[in-house]
Protein backbone atom coordinates (compact mmCIF):
# COMPACT_ATOMS: atom_id res chain seq x y z
CA UNK A 1 0.00 0.00 0.00
CA UNK A 2 1.36 3.21 -0.48
CA UNK A 3 1.16 6.66 1.03
CA UNK A 4 -1.86 7.46 1.70
CA UNK A 5 -2.90 10.95 1.53
CA UNK A 6 -6.87 11.58 2.31
CA UNK A 7 -6.84 15.03 1.90
CA UNK A 8 -6.41 14.38 -1.81
CA UNK A 9 -7.68 10.59 -3.22
CA UNK A 10 -6.38 8.60 -5.99
CA UNK A 11 -7.25 5.47 -7.62
CA UNK A 12 -3.73 3.49 -6.71
CA UNK A 13 -5.49 2.98 -3.32
CA UNK A 14 -9.12 3.22 -4.74
CA UNK A 15 -10.39 0.00 -2.71
CA UNK A 16 -9.61 1.74 0.73
CA UNK A 17 -10.90 5.25 -0.54
CA UNK A 18 -14.52 3.78 -1.99
CA UNK A 19 -14.68 1.76 1.64
CA UNK A 20 -14.08 4.65 3.46
CA UNK A 21 -16.03 7.12 1.68
CA UNK A 22 -19.13 4.96 1.47
CA UNK A 23 -19.05 4.30 5.48
CA UNK A 24 -18.68 8.07 5.84
CA UNK A 25 -21.80 8.93 3.36
CA UNK A 26 -23.94 5.94 4.58
CA UNK A 27 -23.59 6.79 8.10
CA UNK A 28 -24.43 10.43 7.37
CA UNK A 29 -27.81 9.10 5.78
CA UNK A 30 -28.12 6.77 8.56
CA UNK A 31 -27.63 9.19 11.08
CA UNK A 32 -30.19 11.39 9.91
CA UNK A 33 -32.59 8.83 8.72
CA UNK A 34 -32.59 8.07 12.55
CA UNK A 35 -33.06 10.97 14.17
CA UNK A 36 -35.87 12.03 11.46
CA UNK A 37 -38.13 8.94 12.60
CA UNK A 38 -36.79 7.03 14.91
CA UNK A 39 -36.07 10.49 17.24
CA UNK A 40 -32.49 8.91 17.95
CA UNK A 41 -29.14 10.85 17.55
CA UNK A 42 -25.87 8.72 16.90
CA UNK A 43 -23.86 11.76 17.94
CA UNK A 44 -26.15 13.01 20.83
CA UNK A 45 -22.51 13.20 22.88
CA UNK A 46 -21.65 16.08 20.59
CA UNK A 47 -22.84 19.39 21.20
CA UNK A 48 -26.00 20.73 19.53
CA UNK A 49 -24.78 22.94 17.15
CA UNK A 50 -22.69 20.31 15.55
CA UNK A 51 -24.41 17.13 15.56
CA UNK A 52 -27.24 18.67 13.86
CA UNK A 53 -24.54 19.08 11.11
CA UNK A 54 -23.04 15.51 11.52
CA UNK A 55 -25.19 14.20 8.62
CA UNK A 56 -24.09 16.82 6.07
CA UNK A 57 -20.69 16.69 7.03
CA UNK A 58 -20.41 12.83 7.03
CA UNK A 59 -22.05 13.09 3.95
CA UNK A 60 -19.82 15.66 2.75
CA UNK A 61 -16.53 13.79 3.81
CA UNK A 62 -17.48 10.30 2.19
CA UNK A 63 -17.85 12.11 -1.38
CA UNK A 64 -14.61 13.38 -1.40
CA UNK A 65 -13.02 10.45 -0.26
CA UNK A 66 -14.93 8.88 -3.53
CA UNK A 67 -13.61 11.85 -5.88
CA UNK A 68 -11.14 10.16 -7.78
CA UNK A 69 -10.29 11.10 -11.36
CA UNK A 70 -10.24 8.34 -13.40
CA UNK A 71 -11.14 5.92 -11.35
CA UNK A 72 -11.69 3.16 -14.07
CA UNK A 73 -15.36 2.65 -12.89
CA UNK A 74 -18.16 4.30 -15.09
CA UNK A 75 -20.55 4.67 -12.44
CA UNK A 76 -18.13 6.29 -10.01
CA UNK A 77 -16.62 8.53 -12.64
CA UNK A 78 -20.12 10.30 -13.69
CA UNK A 79 -21.10 10.44 -10.93
CA UNK A 80 -18.12 12.84 -9.93
CA UNK A 81 -18.44 14.21 -12.88
CA UNK A 82 -22.17 15.62 -12.11
CA UNK A 83 -22.48 15.59 -9.14
CA UNK A 84 -19.62 15.40 -7.13
CA UNK A 85 -17.17 17.87 -8.48
CA UNK A 86 -16.12 19.95 -5.52
CA UNK A 87 -16.89 20.07 -1.93
CA UNK A 88 -19.21 23.00 -2.75
CA UNK A 89 -21.53 20.39 -5.04
CA UNK A 90 -21.38 17.85 -2.66
CA UNK A 91 -22.59 19.56 -0.01
CA UNK A 92 -25.56 20.59 -2.13
CA UNK A 93 -26.17 16.80 -3.78
CA UNK A 94 -26.16 15.80 0.32
CA UNK A 95 -28.28 18.24 1.01
CA UNK A 96 -30.64 17.46 -1.68
CA UNK A 97 -30.82 13.93 -0.70
CA UNK A 98 -31.21 14.56 2.73
CA UNK A 99 -33.84 16.68 1.93
CA UNK A 100 -35.60 14.59 -0.49
CA UNK A 101 -35.42 12.06 2.73
CA UNK A 102 -37.60 14.56 4.79
CA UNK A 103 -39.90 15.00 2.54
CA UNK A 104 -40.68 12.45 0.61
CA UNK A 105 -42.27 9.67 2.85
CA UNK A 106 -44.62 12.37 4.42
CA UNK A 107 -45.68 13.55 1.00
CA UNK A 108 -46.21 9.90 -0.16
CA UNK A 109 -48.35 9.37 2.44
CA UNK A 110 -50.37 12.30 2.14
CA UNK A 111 -51.04 11.88 -1.55
CA UNK A 112 -51.30 7.73 -1.78
CA UNK A 113 -50.91 5.51 1.56
CA UNK A 114 -53.24 7.41 3.67
CA UNK A 115 -55.26 9.33 1.22
CA UNK A 116 -59.25 7.59 0.51
CA UNK A 117 -59.99 6.79 -2.97
CA UNK A 118 -63.97 5.31 -2.50
CA UNK A 119 -66.66 6.50 -2.04
CA UNK A 120 -69.42 9.57 -2.66
CA UNK A 121 -69.42 11.74 -0.18
CA UNK A 122 -67.11 13.77 2.10
CA UNK A 123 -67.94 11.43 4.75
CA UNK A 124 -65.78 8.91 2.80
CA UNK A 125 -63.27 11.27 3.62
CA UNK A 126 -61.34 9.44 6.61
CA UNK A 127 -57.87 9.70 8.23
CA UNK A 128 -55.16 12.32 7.94
CA UNK A 129 -54.65 12.03 4.12
CA UNK A 130 -55.87 13.05 1.01
CA UNK A 131 -59.40 13.11 0.10
CA UNK A 132 -59.29 12.42 -3.81
CA UNK A 133 -62.76 11.31 -3.32
CA UNK A 134 -63.33 15.31 -4.00
CA UNK A 135 -61.51 14.93 -6.89
CA UNK A 136 -63.76 11.96 -8.71
CA UNK A 137 -66.93 13.51 -7.75
CA UNK A 138 -66.36 16.76 -9.06
CA UNK A 139 -64.29 15.71 -12.26
CA UNK A 140 -66.82 16.14 -14.92
CA UNK A 141 -66.97 20.33 -13.59
CA UNK A 142 -63.13 20.32 -13.82
CA UNK A 143 -63.01 19.25 -17.48
CA UNK A 144 -66.29 20.90 -18.63
CA UNK A 145 -67.69 23.41 -16.08
CA UNK A 146 -71.09 24.27 -16.35
CA UNK A 147 -71.35 22.39 -19.93
CA UNK A 148 -74.48 19.92 -19.73
CA UNK A 149 -73.38 16.07 -18.51
CA UNK A 150 -75.54 14.92 -22.13
CA UNK A 151 -73.77 17.16 -24.37
CA UNK A 152 -70.47 16.81 -23.24
CA UNK A 153 -69.69 14.27 -25.91
CA UNK A 154 -69.59 17.15 -28.57
CA UNK A 155 -66.81 18.65 -26.76
CA UNK A 156 -64.79 15.19 -26.84
CA UNK A 157 -65.97 14.85 -30.56
CA UNK A 158 -64.30 18.34 -31.34
CA UNK A 159 -61.21 17.76 -29.87
CA UNK A 160 -60.72 14.68 -31.06
CA UNK A 161 -61.28 16.44 -34.47
CA UNK A 162 -59.05 19.13 -33.88
CA UNK A 163 -56.15 16.68 -32.59
CA UNK A 164 -56.74 14.98 -36.47
CA UNK A 165 -56.41 18.21 -38.31
CA UNK A 166 -53.43 18.72 -35.98
CA UNK A 167 -51.69 15.68 -36.55
CA UNK A 168 -52.30 15.30 -40.42
CA UNK A 169 -49.43 17.83 -41.07
CA UNK A 170 -47.36 15.17 -39.86
CA UNK A 171 -48.15 12.89 -42.77
CA UNK A 172 -48.51 14.91 -45.21
CA UNK A 173 -46.83 14.42 -48.40
CA UNK A 174 -43.58 15.91 -49.30
CA UNK A 175 -44.36 18.01 -51.98
CA UNK A 176 -47.41 19.53 -49.63
CA UNK A 177 -44.73 20.33 -46.95
CA UNK A 178 -44.29 23.80 -48.10
CA UNK A 179 -47.21 25.21 -47.43
CA UNK A 180 -47.35 23.64 -43.80
CA UNK A 181 -47.29 26.78 -42.36
CA UNK A 182 -49.92 28.28 -44.38
CA UNK A 183 -52.07 25.31 -42.83
CA UNK A 184 -51.46 25.57 -39.31
CA UNK A 185 -51.49 29.37 -39.00
CA UNK A 186 -54.90 29.93 -41.59
CA UNK A 187 -56.63 26.93 -42.39
CA UNK A 188 -56.39 25.04 -38.71
CA UNK A 189 -57.39 27.78 -37.27
CA UNK A 190 -60.73 28.50 -39.62
CA UNK A 191 -61.21 24.63 -39.18
CA UNK A 192 -61.10 24.14 -35.60
CA UNK A 193 -63.22 27.61 -34.96
CA UNK A 194 -66.15 26.45 -37.12
CA UNK A 195 -65.97 22.89 -35.00
CA UNK A 196 -66.18 24.59 -32.15
CA UNK A 197 -68.79 27.21 -33.09
CA UNK A 198 -71.26 24.18 -34.62
CA UNK A 199 -70.40 21.60 -32.48
CA UNK A 200 -69.52 23.40 -29.11
CA UNK A 201 -71.71 25.89 -29.09
CA UNK A 202 -74.61 24.13 -30.94
CA UNK A 203 -77.91 25.60 -32.07
CA UNK A 204 -77.77 24.25 -35.40
CA UNK A 205 -78.03 20.12 -37.08
CA UNK A 206 -80.10 19.74 -34.13
CA UNK A 207 -78.16 20.67 -31.32
CA UNK A 208 -78.75 22.32 -28.28
CA UNK A 209 -77.45 25.68 -28.20
CA UNK A 210 -74.96 26.55 -25.24
CA UNK A 211 -73.88 29.89 -24.32
CA UNK A 212 -70.19 30.04 -23.58
CA UNK A 213 -70.70 31.30 -19.84
CA UNK A 214 -71.29 27.57 -19.14
CA UNK A 215 -68.12 26.49 -20.78
CA UNK A 216 -65.26 26.12 -18.60
CA UNK A 217 -62.82 23.30 -16.95
CA UNK A 218 -59.86 22.33 -18.32
CA UNK A 219 -61.51 22.40 -21.99
CA UNK A 220 -61.75 25.87 -21.96
CA UNK A 221 -58.23 26.16 -21.10
CA UNK A 222 -57.29 24.17 -24.24
CA UNK A 223 -59.46 26.22 -25.82
CA UNK A 224 -57.98 29.44 -25.09
CA UNK A 225 -54.44 28.36 -25.00
CA UNK A 226 -54.86 26.83 -28.60
CA UNK A 227 -56.61 30.12 -30.43
CA UNK A 228 -53.87 32.22 -28.76
CA UNK A 229 -50.94 30.38 -29.33
CA UNK A 230 -51.69 29.86 -33.01
CA UNK A 231 -52.76 34.02 -33.51
CA UNK A 232 -49.86 35.19 -31.19
CA UNK A 233 -46.86 33.75 -33.48
CA UNK A 234 -47.59 34.83 -36.69
CA UNK A 235 -48.67 38.22 -35.20
CA UNK A 236 -45.35 38.57 -33.04
CA UNK A 237 -43.53 37.49 -36.37
CA UNK A 238 -44.45 40.83 -38.14
CA UNK A 239 -44.69 43.08 -34.92
CA UNK A 240 -40.65 41.62 -34.66
CA UNK A 241 -40.06 42.66 -38.15
CA UNK A 242 -41.92 46.08 -37.96
CA UNK A 243 -39.95 47.15 -35.10
CA UNK A 244 -36.55 46.45 -37.48
CA UNK A 245 -38.06 47.99 -40.27
CA UNK A 246 -36.39 51.00 -42.09
CA UNK A 247 -40.04 53.25 -42.76
CA UNK A 248 -40.24 55.14 -39.62
CA UNK A 249 -44.08 54.64 -39.36
CA UNK A 250 -43.90 50.76 -39.60
CA UNK A 251 -41.26 50.90 -37.10
CA UNK A 252 -42.78 53.18 -34.45
CA UNK A 253 -46.10 51.50 -35.05
CA UNK A 254 -44.61 48.12 -34.14
CA UNK A 255 -42.38 49.81 -31.23
CA UNK A 256 -45.87 51.53 -29.27
CA UNK A 257 -47.73 48.91 -29.60
CA UNK A 258 -44.93 46.23 -27.80
CA UNK A 259 -43.88 48.66 -25.48
CA UNK A 260 -48.12 49.36 -24.35
CA UNK A 261 -48.96 46.04 -23.91
CA UNK A 262 -45.55 44.63 -22.08
CA UNK A 263 -45.91 47.50 -20.02
CA UNK A 264 -49.59 46.50 -18.43
CA UNK A 265 -50.42 43.60 -16.98
CA UNK A 266 -52.60 41.02 -18.27
CA UNK A 267 -55.70 41.10 -15.62
CA UNK A 268 -56.02 45.05 -16.81
CA UNK A 269 -55.80 43.91 -20.14
CA UNK A 270 -58.81 41.20 -19.30
CA UNK A 271 -60.83 43.80 -17.37
CA UNK A 272 -60.84 46.04 -20.14
CA UNK A 273 -62.02 43.36 -23.02
CA UNK A 274 -64.79 42.36 -20.80
CA UNK A 275 -66.42 45.64 -19.24
CA UNK A 276 -64.96 48.65 -20.59
CA UNK A 277 -64.62 47.05 -24.44
CA UNK A 278 -68.34 46.53 -24.94
CA UNK A 279 -69.25 50.24 -23.92
CA UNK A 280 -67.46 51.61 -26.77
CA UNK A 281 -69.24 48.96 -29.60
CA UNK A 282 -71.99 50.87 -31.46
CA UNK A 283 -75.70 50.19 -29.81
CA UNK A 284 -76.71 46.66 -30.99
CA UNK A 285 -72.92 45.47 -31.88
CA UNK A 286 -72.22 42.53 -29.70
CA UNK A 287 -69.02 40.06 -29.34
CA UNK A 288 -68.71 37.18 -27.20
CA UNK A 289 -66.64 37.39 -23.53
CA UNK A 290 -64.68 34.32 -24.49
CA UNK A 291 -63.67 35.81 -28.36
CA UNK A 292 -62.80 39.15 -26.63
CA UNK A 293 -60.39 37.16 -23.79
CA UNK A 294 -58.87 35.31 -26.72
CA UNK A 295 -58.30 38.84 -28.30
CA UNK A 296 -56.88 40.13 -25.62
CA UNK A 297 -54.53 37.65 -24.37
CA UNK A 298 -53.37 37.16 -28.28
CA UNK A 299 -52.62 41.14 -28.56
CA UNK A 300 -50.86 40.52 -24.99
CA UNK A 301 -48.63 37.63 -25.47
CA UNK A 302 -47.64 38.68 -28.80
CA UNK A 303 -45.51 41.76 -27.71
CA UNK A 304 -43.81 39.36 -25.82
CA UNK A 305 -43.33 37.21 -28.97
CA UNK A 306 -42.28 40.30 -30.68
CA UNK A 307 -39.28 40.60 -28.44
CA UNK A 308 -38.27 36.95 -28.72
CA UNK A 309 -38.53 36.82 -32.14
CA UNK A 310 -36.44 40.13 -32.88
CA UNK A 311 -33.67 38.97 -30.59
CA UNK A 312 -33.43 35.84 -33.25
CA UNK A 313 -33.18 38.72 -35.80
CA UNK A 314 -30.60 40.97 -34.49
CA UNK A 315 -28.51 37.32 -33.25
CA UNK A 316 -28.01 36.94 -37.12
CA UNK A 317 -24.76 37.76 -38.47
CA UNK A 318 -24.66 40.68 -40.89
CA UNK A 319 -23.29 38.06 -44.01
CA UNK A 320 -27.11 36.27 -43.68
CA UNK A 321 -28.80 39.66 -44.80
CA UNK A 322 -25.59 40.42 -47.57
CA UNK A 323 -25.53 37.07 -48.73
CA UNK A 324 -29.66 36.73 -49.32
CA UNK A 325 -29.68 40.25 -51.15
CA UNK A 326 -26.37 39.50 -53.15
CA UNK A 327 -29.02 36.36 -55.08
CA UNK A 328 -31.13 39.15 -55.78
CA UNK A 329 -33.95 38.20 -53.19
CA UNK A 330 -36.26 41.07 -52.26
CA UNK A 331 -37.60 42.02 -48.26
CA UNK A 332 -40.20 38.87 -47.96
CA UNK A 333 -38.17 36.43 -50.26
CA UNK A 334 -34.71 37.51 -48.27
CA UNK A 335 -36.77 37.13 -44.31
CA UNK A 336 -38.84 33.96 -45.74
CA UNK A 337 -36.36 31.59 -47.15
CA UNK A 338 -33.09 33.26 -45.24
CA UNK A 339 -33.39 34.73 -41.86
CA UNK A 340 -36.69 33.61 -40.34
CA UNK A 341 -35.65 30.09 -40.45
CA UNK A 342 -32.37 30.86 -39.22
CA UNK A 343 -33.93 33.23 -36.25
CA UNK A 344 -36.67 31.15 -35.62
CA UNK A 345 -34.43 28.19 -34.63
CA UNK A 346 -32.24 30.53 -32.41
CA UNK A 347 -34.93 31.23 -30.15
CA UNK A 348 -36.82 27.89 -29.47
CA UNK A 349 -35.98 27.94 -26.03
CA UNK A 350 -37.70 31.31 -25.93
CA UNK A 351 -40.46 30.75 -27.71
CA UNK A 352 -41.10 27.84 -25.79
CA UNK A 353 -40.86 29.78 -22.29
CA UNK A 354 -43.44 32.22 -24.12
CA UNK A 355 -46.03 29.72 -24.90
CA UNK A 356 -45.82 28.05 -21.10
CA UNK A 357 -46.32 31.60 -19.82
CA UNK A 358 -49.38 31.98 -21.95
CA UNK A 359 -50.85 28.31 -20.58
CA UNK A 360 -50.05 29.41 -17.30
CA UNK A 361 -51.59 32.85 -17.76
CA UNK A 362 -54.66 31.35 -18.76
CA UNK A 363 -56.53 30.67 -15.22
CA UNK A 364 -56.38 34.75 -14.87
CA UNK A 365 -60.06 35.01 -17.13
CA UNK A 366 -62.02 33.44 -13.72
CA UNK A 367 -61.94 37.20 -12.88
CA UNK A 368 -63.90 38.45 -15.83
CA UNK A 369 -66.75 35.05 -14.73
CA UNK A 370 -64.91 32.37 -17.56
CA UNK A 371 -64.69 29.55 -14.92
CA UNK A 372 -61.61 27.09 -16.97
CA UNK A 373 -59.68 24.54 -14.62
CA UNK A 374 -58.33 26.61 -12.03
CA UNK A 375 -61.75 28.74 -11.68
CA UNK A 376 -63.80 25.76 -11.44
CA UNK A 377 -61.12 24.89 -8.37
CA UNK A 378 -62.08 27.81 -6.70
CA UNK A 379 -66.14 27.93 -7.23
CA UNK A 380 -65.87 23.61 -5.95
CA UNK A 381 -64.15 24.75 -2.86
CA UNK A 382 -66.64 26.98 -1.68
CA UNK A 383 -69.40 24.30 -1.84
CA UNK A 384 -71.17 23.99 1.20
CA UNK A 385 -70.53 19.94 1.17
CA UNK A 386 -67.10 20.06 0.03
CA UNK A 387 -65.41 22.61 2.35
CA UNK A 388 -61.96 21.79 3.12
CA UNK A 389 -60.21 20.08 0.54
CA UNK A 390 -59.02 23.23 -1.75
CA UNK A 391 -55.35 21.39 -1.40
CA UNK A 392 -56.67 18.20 -3.25
CA UNK A 393 -57.83 20.40 -5.71
CA UNK A 394 -55.05 22.84 -6.22
CA UNK A 395 -52.49 19.88 -6.30
CA UNK A 396 -54.57 18.17 -9.08
CA UNK A 397 -54.64 21.11 -10.89
CA UNK A 398 -50.86 21.81 -10.41
CA UNK A 399 -50.55 17.96 -11.94
CA UNK A 400 -52.09 19.39 -14.88
CA UNK A 401 -50.50 21.98 -15.48
CA UNK A 402 -47.39 20.34 -14.87
CA UNK A 403 -48.71 17.74 -17.08
CA UNK A 404 -49.11 20.39 -20.43
CA UNK A 405 -46.00 22.64 -19.59
CA UNK A 406 -43.18 19.91 -19.83
CA UNK A 407 -44.51 18.17 -22.15
CA UNK A 408 -44.33 21.13 -24.18
CA UNK A 409 -40.69 21.97 -23.06
CA UNK A 410 -39.46 18.21 -24.04
CA UNK A 411 -40.94 18.99 -27.34
CA UNK A 412 -39.03 22.36 -27.61
CA UNK A 413 -36.25 20.28 -26.11
CA UNK A 414 -36.74 17.91 -29.18
CA UNK A 415 -37.39 20.47 -31.71
CA UNK A 416 -34.00 22.10 -30.71
CA UNK A 417 -31.99 18.97 -31.38
CA UNK A 418 -33.87 18.68 -34.84
CA UNK A 419 -33.08 21.49 -36.21
CA UNK A 420 -29.38 22.05 -34.35
CA UNK A 421 -26.49 22.90 -36.14
CA UNK A 422 -23.09 23.60 -35.47
CA UNK A 423 -21.71 26.85 -35.92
Amino acid sequence: MTNINLLKPDNKNLPLFLTLGGLFFAFGIFDFYLNNYFNMNITSFLPRIINFFTPLIFGIIGLHLIRIEFSGIKILDTLNKNINTTNFNAALSVSIILLIIFGLPPILNWLILDANFAGDTKDACTGGGACWVYIKVWFNRFMYGMYPNAEQWRVNLTFIAVLVFMTAGFFAPARLRNYLSLYYVIILPIISFILIYFIVSGGSFGLVWVETGAWGGLSLTFMVSFFSLIFCFPLGMMLALGRRSDLPIVKYSSLSFIEFWRGVPLITVLFMSAVMFPMFLPDGTYVDKLIRVVVAITLFEAAYTAEVIRGGLQALPRGQYDAAKSLGMGYWRMHVFVILPQALKLVIPGIANTFLALIKDTPLIFVVGLLELVGMLNLAKTNPKWLGFSMEGYVFAGIIFWIICYSMSKYSQNLELKYKTDR
